[in-house]
């Protein structure tokens, strides 16, 4: 049993969900909670589990066989505790594989409905994004290296497993990821202030990708300039513009609405 915060895997297991140098070292990333450690043993991304000690005596109780087959350390409560991103953590955390994903299959679905999100930095909005995007039919998520990290902690919280389904990638030039997109005969749609089209009156039937921008500063104006048409989601009242994951799952479930309808 571990008992110790000053343990070495206690130490890695606090590094990854703190530093994204050690994610991307190690190919790994850290959750918590009992549905995302069984999505991720049942989806063969587990490499370790973490279960402390109460946790363990109540499952063993109930389910005999649950911690079989995969490689797992019993902690002390308090350790994991500490541990935990979380300040109510359910007794159990995990290390688990990163998934990767091609971004050259992902722009070429013949199918192709992808969210582009420049330079997007708030943890939840990007969560509440992803986990939107499985349920509206997105088939890939793009973002550019300046956007929060998919694997924050809190991201991952917010994603409520989507993460080990929903398709994405970061691009390092998002500039030239837009152009090759392009080539695929994708249409880009900007989510933007000085559209004049409303975002219900344009057809999504064919293969389309949205544009989302920064929270408080939206598009760059290099990026929106790369967009084949802007357009606006209609307000009443003072209100300029809505949060990110607002827009972003509003346009996301119009294009699902036209494609259910076809």
């Amino acid at each position: 049993m571990i008992s110790s915060t000053s343990n070495s895997q206690i130490k890695n297991l606090i590094q990854l969900q703190k530093k994204s140098k050690a994610r991307n070292e190690q190919g790994a990333f850290v959750i918590e909670g009992i549905k995302m450690f069984e999505e991720s043993r049942d989806g063969g991304y587990l490499i370790k589990a973490y279960v402390s000690e109460s946790f363990y005596q109540e499952k063993m109780n109930e389910e005999p066989r649950y911690f079989e087959g995969f490689s797992h350390e019993i902690v002390l409560d308090s350790v994991l505790k500490e541990a935990a991103d979380t300040l109510t953590p359910q007794g159990i955390m995990a290390i688990v594989k990163k998934p990767e994903y091609n971004f050259e299959r992902m722009i070429s679905d013949t199918n192709a409905n992808l969210v582009l999100l420049e330079d997007l930095r708030d943890p939840g909005n990007l969560g509440t994004i992803v986990r939107t995007a499985e349920g509206a039919g997105v088939t890939g998520i793009i973002l550019s290296k300046t956007s929060v990290d998919m694997y924050n902690p809190k991201v991952i919280r917010s994603t409520m497993g989507a993460i080990y389904r929903m398709p994405f990638i970061y691009v390092d030039d998002f500039t030239e990821a837009i152009n090759q997109i392009k080539k695929h005969s994708v249409k880009i749609y900007a989510a933007h202030l000085s559209a004049t089209e409303n975002y219900d009156e344009v057809d999504f039937i064919d293969k389309t990708a949205i544009l989302i921008g920064n929270e408080a500063n939206g598009l760059s104006d290099e990026i929106s300039n790369l967009a084949d048409k802007y357009i606006k989601i209609p307000m009443e009242g003072n209100v300029e513009s809505l949060n990110a994951a607002i827009a972003a799952a509003i346009l996301m479930y119009e294009v699902y609405r036209q494609r259910r309808k076809k």
